[in-house]
């Protein structure tokens, strides 16, 4: 079975001694259980592994209860250490505060169980560490993956992830579009909505929220306004509301609004929003054309390229601690995606097929003087090299 880089860092955490709690996320389908599973089968260490799917959210003595199950395996089978792991910990209420207590309480009495938490909405993980867990706690972060994963691990063609993107558990389906169709709309985006946003968040109107992604979706790598949003959408809202469930569906690692670049913030939040999915499966789930089709049609073809490379950065840039913004003056005079970092700018321009890009790139550079400027594809970098590598190294 194919082991992504994120295997070793956590195998040689488990095999040190019981130092930190180990922090597993990332959105949905992308391996967290399964790297998880990978590790404590190949290690000599006894484990546990609960997933708090189906737990009611108030019942945060569930987390309790798991925890004693541990210690008295330990203690019964004289255990020198153990690992307990926790999947989908953020759906329970008050679980840091819990698993603060736990744990305080192992260190105190000096049981050596490590433990192992992982969870698919970062905002939920993000609020819980930064509540209880400061000092007691490593993350590791599995992003989306990337060309060269999908290739090495399934034989992915370039074309294949740029149309049917990065989700492992559909890369046996690609065949039957059909099928693969229903495994991203019920495995990825109803789960989700369902069990991520709507659990934990006040939604009042679920069917606009829905309607919401599906047309940011399909506008991935385009500029869309949040008023003709609203026009496209058959139930009431209104552009504050979208731009609320938008930013819902960022957190979730769906698909989220890139703002245009400026120097001062108050114009980059007024800007017209270019939409952009985390993972390109989200853009072609709405595409009216099969692949085969999609490929001859250049001009289709070229959008969902650029979707693709967008999706690649987006996807990275939680790990990576950079933001991501598009740049234009005017249409004729843009660049496709802007990367910043403490300051520094990354400007990079995609370019599909044989088409001749505008001037924006040598504007931009102009202006703001990025630290690196990038063109991805035709006369620049081969996209097979950029959709493999991570974005961020890019600051190096």
């Amino acid at each position: 079975m194919y082991k992504r880089v994120q295997y070793d860092i956590l195998r040689k955490r488990m095999t040190e001694e019981r130092r930190f709690i180990q922090i597993i996320m990332g959105p949905r389908q992308v391996g967290k259980s399964t790297l998880m599973k990978q590790v404590v089968r190949d290690l000599d260490i006894s484990y546990l592994f609960y997933t708090a799917d189906g737990v009611p959210v108030t019942n945060f003595g569930w987390i309790s209860d798991c925890w004693s199950a541990a210690r008295a395996k330990m203690k019964m089978e004289g255990l020198s250490e153990m690992i307990l792991v926790i999947d989908e910990i953020q759906k329970i209420k008050n679980w840091s505060e819990v698993v603060k207590k736990e744990w305080d309480s192992d260190t105190f009495y000096d049981i050596p169980l490590k433990v192992v938490l992982l969870g698919s909405s970062r905002v939920m993980l993000d609020k819980g560490l930064a509540d209880s867990l400061q000092g007691r706690f490593e993350r590791i972060i599995l992003s989306h993956w990337s060309f060269a994963e999908m290739r090495d691990a399934f034989g992915f063609t370039l074309e294949q992830f740029v149309y049917f993107g990065a989700y492992p558990g559909a890369a046996s389906l690609i065949d039957d579009t059909d099928r693969w169709r229903d495994y991203i709309s019920g495995s990825i985006v109803d789960a989700t909505i369902n069990k991520d946003i709507l659990v934990n968040e006040n939604v009042a109107k679920p069917a606009l929220l829905r309607q919401a992604f599906e047309l940011s979706s399909a506008y991935s790598g385009q500029e869309l306004s949040l008023t003709k949003m609203v026009g496209q959408l058959s139930d009431a809202g209104n552009a504050s509301t979208i731009a609320g469930y938008l930013n819902l569906l960022s957190q979730a690692g769906l698909v989220g609004g890139l703002n245009k670049y400026a120097n001062d913030m108050a114009r980059k939040k007024n800007s017209v929003p270019k939409h952009q999915v985390y993972n390109n499966a989200l853009k072609t789930l709405y595409c009216e054309k099969p692949f085969e089709d999609a490929v001859l049609d250049r001009k289709l073809w070229g959008r969902i390229f650029e979707s693709a490379v967008g999706a690649h950065i987006m996807s990275q840039a939680y790990a990576g601690k950079y933001k991501v913004y598009y740049w234009r003056t005017n249409p004729g005079c843009e660049v496709d995606y802007i990367l910043e970092k403490q300051g520094r700018l990354i400007a990079i321009e995609v370019k599909s097929n044989d088409d001749e890009k505008s001037e924006g790139l040598m504007t931009f550079k102009k202006i703001f003087k990025p630290i690196q400027s990038i063109v991805v594809g035709n006369g620049g970098m081969k996209p097979e090299d950029f959709l493999s590598a991570n974005p961020s190294k890019l600051f190096d």
